[in-house]
C-alpha cells in the first residue's frame, strides 16, 4: 500500500494490523473522518438532542414550579440537570462527545483534542437545542417563571455573579477535561463525576448566580423572551472559567492532544486522529 492511499474504515486498519501489514498512519483516517457526512449529522443531532434535554430540565424546573404553583425545591431543581447530564453522557456520549455546552467545546479545541473546523457546527447545534427547549416550554406553559432564566440572586451584584460563574465553570471544565484524559482512565465514571459536580455546584451556589456554567443554557430563555439584561454574566463568566481550566490542565497534564481525551471529545463513530507534531496516532 502506498503512503498516499487512504483507508476507508477502522475495520481496514484493524484487518491490516491483524495481518501484520504496515499502513500509512499519517494519511489514513483524518480526511475520511471529517468528510463522512453520514456520521457528522448524527453527531450534530446528538448535540441538539442532548442540549435540548439538558435545557428542558434545567429551565423547566423553574417554569413548571411557577406554572403549577407547587414549589419543587431548590435541591430538586439543581440536582435534576446533573442527573440529566449523567444520563446523556451514558446513553450517547460516544456519538458526539456530549459537550452540550459551548465552553466545553472551546476547552477541548484549545486542548487540541477536538478539531477547530468542527467547532462552529457544534455551537450552532447547541444553541438550536437550547432555544428549541425554551420554545417548547413557552408553548406548553407560556411566559411564566421567566422560562427558568438564570439571574443573579437578590442583593447579588453582576460582578459577584460573574466571579461565581467563573469559579463554578473552572471546576466543571476541569472535571470534564480531567476525567476524559488517559491519565485518569475512569471511563463511564466520568458521567457520574460530571453529573455529580453539576448537582454539587447548584446545591451550594444557585442563590448567587443560578449556577448556569453554560452560556447557551442561559441564552436560550433570553432569546425566547427577548430579555438580555444580565446575559453578560453568563457569557463572560463561563468562558473565562473554561479558559482558566485549560490553563490549569496544561499545568497538571501538559499541552493536550491526549488520545483517550480525543476519543471522549469527538465520539467514537469513526476513528480519531490526534496530531501532536511528532507523529499521528489512530484511536481504536
Amino acid at each position: 500500500m502506498s503512503e498516499n492511499e487512504s483507508l476507508s474504515s477502522l475495520r481496514d486498519v484493524q484487518r491490516l494490523e491483524h495481518l501484520g501489514i504496515p499502513f500509512p498512519r499519517r494519511h489514513a483516517i483524518w480526511e475520511f473522518d471529517f468528510d463522512n457526512l453520514s456520521y457528522e449529522w448524527r453527531r450534530l443531532f446528538s448535540e441538539i438532542l442532548g442540549t435540548f434535554l439538558l435545557v428542558f430540565v434545567a429551565a423547566g424546573a423553574g417554569t413548571i414550579s411557577a406554572f403549577s404553583h407547587v414549589e419543587i425545591g431548590r435541591a430538586a431543581a439543581v440536582v435534576a440537570p446533573g442527573l440529566m447530564v449523567m444520563a446523556i453522557i451514558l446513553f450517547m456520549g460516544t456519538i458526539s462527545g456530549a459537550h452540550l455546552n459551548p465552553v466545553v467545546t472551546l476547552a477541548f479545541a484549545l486542548r487540541k483534542e477536538f478539531p477547530w473546523k468542527r467547532v462552529p457546527a457544534y455551537l450552532v447545534a447547541q444553541i438550536v437545542g437550547a432555544v428549541l427547549a425554551c420554545l417548547v416550554l413557552f408553548a406548553m406553559f407560556g411566559r411564566v417563571g421567566d422560562l427558568g432564566a438564570t439571574l443573579p440572586g437578590l442583593h447579588v451584584t453582576e460582578f459577584q455573579a460573574t466571579i461565581m460563574e467563573i469559579i463554578l465553570t473552572l471546576g466543571l471544565v476541569s472535571t470534564i477535561l480531567g476525567t476524559s484524559s488517559g491519565a485518569q482512565n475512569v471511563g463511564s465514571l466520568s458521567a457520574v463525576a460530571v453529573g455529580g459536580y453539576i448537582a454539587l455546584a447548584g446545591l451550594f451556589s444557585s442563590p448567587i448566580s443560578g449556577a448556569s456554567m453554560n452560556p447557551f443554557r442561559s441564552l436560550g430563555p433570553d432569546l425566547v423572551l427577548g430579555n438580555y439584561s444580565d446575559i453578560a454574566v453568563y457569557l463572560i463568566g463561563p468562558t473565562v472559567g473554561a479558559i482558566l481550566a485549560v490553563l490549569f490542565a496544561i499545568i497538571l497534564r501538559g499541552k493536550g492532544g491526549d488520545l483517550q481525551a480525543a476519543r471522549a471529545a469527538q465520539g467514537t463513530l469513526e476513528p480519531v486522529l490526534v496530531k501532536d507534531g511528532a507523529h499521528d496516532e489512530i484511536a481504536k
